[in-house]
C-alpha cells in the first residue's frame, strides 16, 4: 500500500481564497486562537473553526465567514473581491513612515542633581558645565532638523536636567520658532525635567511657547526619595512642588509624569496608582527598567525579570479598574498604546513599537556633544562605551545620517515582519522591531526572539489585555475601547450598576 496520499486528496474547494495570516493559541483556552491579518484586523475563533477555514470547508453563507472575510482574511472570489480595502488599512497603519522623524529631543545638558540607581544616562555634577550643549551645536542641530520633512515636529529637551542650562533651551526654542516662520510646521514644545528648580521667569517663558512639562513621579513619598535620591531627602517634596507650580502657568494638563518601576516598586502597585490620582494626573505610565546606564550597574539590587513586571502589572491593572470604577478616570499609558494598536488602524508616534523601526525613522536625538542618535537608548549605549549606532554629528547633512552604517544596521534588523520568529507572530502588525533593546540586552540587533524580554512582555501584554478584554464585563469592554482612543475627554465610563 502506498504511503502518500494522491494530490486530489490536497485539492481545496474554490468558494474563497485565502489571505496570508496569522494565528497564537489563546494562553486562557488552548481551544482557541487569537488570529490576525496583515492590516491588523483580527478575530478569536475557535481551533476546529481555524482549520475548517485553513481547508476551505466554511460554508460562503455563514455568519463566520462574513467575520473572516470583513477581517481581510479571505475573500470569496479574486473576480468580485478586492483587497484594495486591506492595502488601505496597511498603508494607514504604517503612515508614520511617510513623514520622517517627528520626535527631535535636544540633550542640553549631562548635568544632574539626583543619583538615581537606575539612570540610564551619564549623569555629571551639577557644576560640570563642559557638559553643555555648545551655541554652535544647537545652531547645527536646528538646520538639520529643518531638513527633515514631518510636517508636524516635536522638539523635546532633555537631560541630565534641562534648567540647569536653560538658556540654551530658551535659545533653541527661539531659533526654531524663527525658522518657522518660513517653514510653516506644526511645532509643540516638551520640557523633561525633575521640575525642583523650576522658576516663575522660566515658565513665563514656557507659557508663552506653550511647552509641555514631563516628569518622573515613582509613587508615594518614601517610594519616590528611595527611587530618586538627592542631597537634602527632599526629592518627592520638590517634585510636588514643582508639578504644583507648573500646572499654575500651564494648566492641568500641562504637567505629565511618569514612574519606572524597581524591585521595591512591584511590591506597592495599589500605592503607586493611588498616589497619581491624590496629585490629580489621569494617566501613569508604568514604565519597566532598561538595560543601560547605571540601571545595568545596578540590576542586582533594582532589577527583576519580565514575568515579575507581568504579574505586577495583573495586579495593577485590576486596581485601575476598580479606581476607573469608582468614578475617577485614570489610565496606563502602555495598555492605551496596546489597545490602540488592537482596536483601530491609525498609525501612532510610539517609537519601539514600530516596524520599520522607529528609532532614526521616528526620533532624532541631538547629544550635547553635537553627535547624533535615532533613539535615546543608542545615545545611553554611547555613553556606556559602545557608539555602534551613531549617525554621526550635527556637521553632517541628514542625507548623511540616512546613508550611515548604523542606519544601514537598523533597517536590516528593524524590519519585524521579516525577522526570524517574528514573521510568524500573530501580534506582528501591531508591534515593533526595536534593535537597539535587543542589541542591548542580546547582544545582537536581530536577536533571539523566543527568549527576548522585549517580546515576552509584549506578547504578555496583549495576551493579558486580550484575556481581560474577552472576560470581563461589559463596563469594563467600554473602559478598554475609551483607552485606545484620543484622549478627547477625560471622563471615566458612567459607574455601573
Amino acid at each position: 500500500m502506498s504511503k502518500f496520499r494522491s494530490p486530489q486528496a490536497f485539492a481545496l474547494s474554490d468558494s474563497y481564497k485565502l489571505l496570508p495570516f496569522r494565528f497564537r493559541r489563546l494562553p486562557w483556552d488552548h481551544n482557541r486562537a487569537f488570529v490576525s491579518s496583515m492590516g491588523g484586523d483580527w478575530l478569536l475563533m475557535g481551533m476546529n473553526d481555524l482549520q475548517r477555514f485553513v481547508a476551505h470547508e466554511l460554508p460562503s453563507d455563514s455568519s463566520l465567514f462574513a467575520d473572516v472575510q470583513a477581517r481581510h482574511l479571505a475573500v470569496a472570489s479574486t473576480d468580485t473581491s478586492s483587497i484594495a480595502p486591506l492595502l488601505s488599512q496597511i498603508r494607514t497603519r504604517k503612515s508614520y513612515i511617510l513623514g520622517g522623524p517627528a520626535l527631535h529631543i535636544f540633550v542640553v545638558s549631562l548635568r544632574c542633581h539626583h543619583t538615581c540607581s537606575y539612570c540610564q544616562v551619564s549623569r555629571k555634577e551639577t557644576t560640570a558645565a563642559d557638559f553643555d550643549m555648545a551655541k554652535r551645536h544647537a545652531e547645527l542641530a536646528v538646520e538639520r532638523l529643518f531638513e527633515w520633512p514631518s510636517q508636524e515636529l516635536t522638539v523635546e529637551f532633555q537631560g541630565g536636567e534641562p534648567l540647569l542650562n536653560f538658556e540654551q533651551v530658551v535659545r533653541i526654542t527661539e531659533l526654531i520658532v524663527e525658522r518657522n516662520r518660513s517653514a510653516g510646521r506644526s511645532l509643540r514644545f516638551v520640557l523633561a525635567s525633575t521640575l525642583h528648580d523650576l522658576a516663575e521667569d522660566q515658565l513665563e517663558f514656557l507659557a508663552e511657547h506653550r511647552f509641555k512639562l514631563s516628569t518622573s513621579l515613582d509613587g508615594p513619598e518614601w517610594l519616590h526619595n528611595a527611587n530618586r535620591p538627592r542631597p537634602g531627602r527632599d526629592s518627592y517634596r520638590r517634585t510636588i512642588d514643582g508639578i504644583d507650580l507648573g500646572r499654575r502657568w500651564l494648566g492641568e494638563d500641562g504637567v505629565s509624569a511618569l514612574t519606572t518601576l524597581t524591585k521595591r516598586s512591584l511590591e506597592v502597585p495599589e500605592a503607586i496608582i493611588d498616589e497619581y490620582r491624590k496629585v490629580g494626573f489621569h494617566s501613569i505610565s508604568l514604565r519597566p527598567l532598561s538595560p543601560y546606564g547605571f540601571a545595568t550597574r545596578t540590576a542586582r539590587r533594582t532589577g527583576y525579570t519580565t514575568n515579575d513586571y507581568l504579574a505586577f502589572y495583573r495586579r495593577a491593572f485590576e486596581h485601575l479598574i476598580a479606581i476607573n470604577r469608582s468614578g475617577y478616570a485614570l489610565d496606563e499609558s502602555y495598555a492605551s498604546l496596546l489597545l490602540s494598536q488592537l482596536f483601530t488602524s491609525f498609525g501612532h508616534g510610539y517609537v519601539d513599537l514600530r516596524s520599520p523601526s522607529g528609532a532614526g525613522l521616528g526620533a532624532i536625538i541631538y547629544d550635547h556633544d553635537g553627535r547624533v542618535y535615532p533613539s535615546d537608548e543608542a545615545r545611553m549605549l554611547a555613553a556606556m562605551g559602545d557608539d555602534g549606532f551613531s549617525l554621526g554629528d550635527v556637521t553632517q547633512t541628514v542625507s548623511d545620517w540616512l546613508t550611515s552604517p548604523a542606519m544601514e544596521r537598523l533597517l536590516s534588523a528593524g524590519v519585524a515582519e521579516a525577522l526570524p520568529t517574528c514573521s510568524d507572530c500573530a501580534f506582528v502588525p501591531m508591534c515593533g522591531a526595536d534593535p537597539i533593546e535587543h542589541y542591548a540586552r542580546q547582544g545582537d540587533a536581530i536577536g533571539h526572539r523566543p527568549t527576548s524580554d522585549f517580546c515576552t512582555r509584549n506578547m504578555g501584554l496583549f495576551d493579558f489585555l486580550l484575556e481581560q478584554y474577552e472576560t470581563s464585563d461589559q463596563w469594563t469592554q467600554n473602559l478598554m475601547h475609551s483607552w485606545a482612543m484620543p484622549k478627547i475627554v477625560r471622563e471615566a465610563p458612567d459607574v455601573a450598576a
